[in-house]
């Protein structure tokens, strides 16, 4: 399933307009190191949605020459695993040290899909912070969670100081915190602040530490989402977090997984499997149509008579690739 996935760079804070700047331009001299922007451990708990659009038309292009990206998107998505996470609370990290320059709080957490959801002209970017960093370099946070800001205007901040949490604020369908990097008022893309084009996109010094480009580095799509239930599950669930536990009274074991960014012609598998490794149940589904920006599937089987027999049960997700696995994720449990 294709669901259209929206954020926005611009914004009105403190009656003044946060340039949106959406033609990129190179990195200059001067330019801060980043630090990762975001408390949590990638390939576990959160993802990269999304990278900054490269593309000058209508087309889009990540900094990979790959489509991880939509049309005019002008910063990185940092995505968590659902909204039971967002509750828990995730913190939005300074990227790099500096001196906050406006901010916004007071926008409601909701999806701009959910029934009766306020308009959010005017406040796309939702609850967000902007820090200078000196020599025309800012950084941008948006989405961030209402009432969670810890910061306010002229504070003087460190790199990787928190300074709010991951929200639902703002021009967005799902948790997470859209980051933006610029210069003189212009977009510059953290991964490749050089030139890009299709067909061309070399490797080239990035923004970031080294830490963090190694905690950063590429992925051609990604399980964000990965287990067992002990009750069917559905898209809907998932995105809540409200996942029936596995049991050993579960009247069905059920794997489930959702990855996100499968390409045209990705073959996706889940299979669920027993003590031993025994194959319980398993599907994969043909090769996808379009370019998908999540994909949920799931697969189960009911209790036999004699009880689920005790031991580990798995839950595999595969997307296969030209005849290749390119992204795989598991997820354990004891019955």
């Amino acid at each position: 399933m294709r669901l259209p996935i929206r954020t926005a760079g611009k914004w009105v804070a403190a009656g003044a307009l946060a340039a949106a700047g959406l033609g990129l331009a190179a990195a200059a001299p001067g330019a801060p190191r980043l630090g990762v922007p975001i408390a949590c451990e990638f390939g576990r708990n959160c993802e990269i949605q999304h990278y900054v659009d490269r593309d000058p038309g209508p087309g889009v292009l990540d900094y990979r020459c790959a489509h991880r990206t939509y049309e005019g998107h002008n910063g990185v998505d940092f995505r968590i695993p659902d909204m039971k996470a967002e509750a828990a609370g995730v913190d939005v990290l300074a990227a790099a040290s500096g001196r906050v320059a406006r901010l916004r709080d007071g926008v409601a957490d909701i999806s701009i899909r959910a029934p009766g959801a306020p308009s959010v002209k005017g406040t796309e970017c939702g609850n967000g912070v902007v820090i200078e960093h000196g020599d025309g370099w800012e950084t941008q946070y948006c989405h961030l969670a209402r009432g969670s800001l810890r910061v306010k205007p002229g504070d003087a901040v460190s790199a990787g100081q928190p300074i709010g949490r991951v929200g639902l604020s703002g021009d967005t369908e799902f948790p997470h915190m859209h980051f933006t990097v610029r210069h003189a008022g212009q977009v510059v893309d953290p991964f490749a602040p050089g030139p890009v084009s299709a067909g061309a996109c070399p490797a080239q010094p990035s923004l970031w530490t080294p830490d963090a480009a190694r905690r950063l580095a590429y992925k051609a799509g990604a399980v964000l989402n990965i287990g067992l239930a002990g009750a069917p599950v559905t898209a809907e669930s998932i995105e809540s977090g409200q996942i029936a536990p596995p049991s050993a009274a579960a009247p069905v074991l059920a794997a489930y997984g959702r990855v996100i960014e499968p390409q045209q012609g990705d073959e996706i598998e889940v299979v669920l499997s027993g003590p031993g490794g025994a194959t319980l149940a398993s599907q994969r589904l043909p090769p996808l149509e379009r370019d998908k920006a999540q994909y949920f599937q799931m697969v189960g089987r009911k209790r036999p008579a004699a009880g689920w027999p005790k031991g580990n049960y798995t839950a595999s997700m595969r997307l296969w690739r030209a005849g290749k696995v390119a992204v795989e994720r598991r997820a354990t449990a004891t019955l």
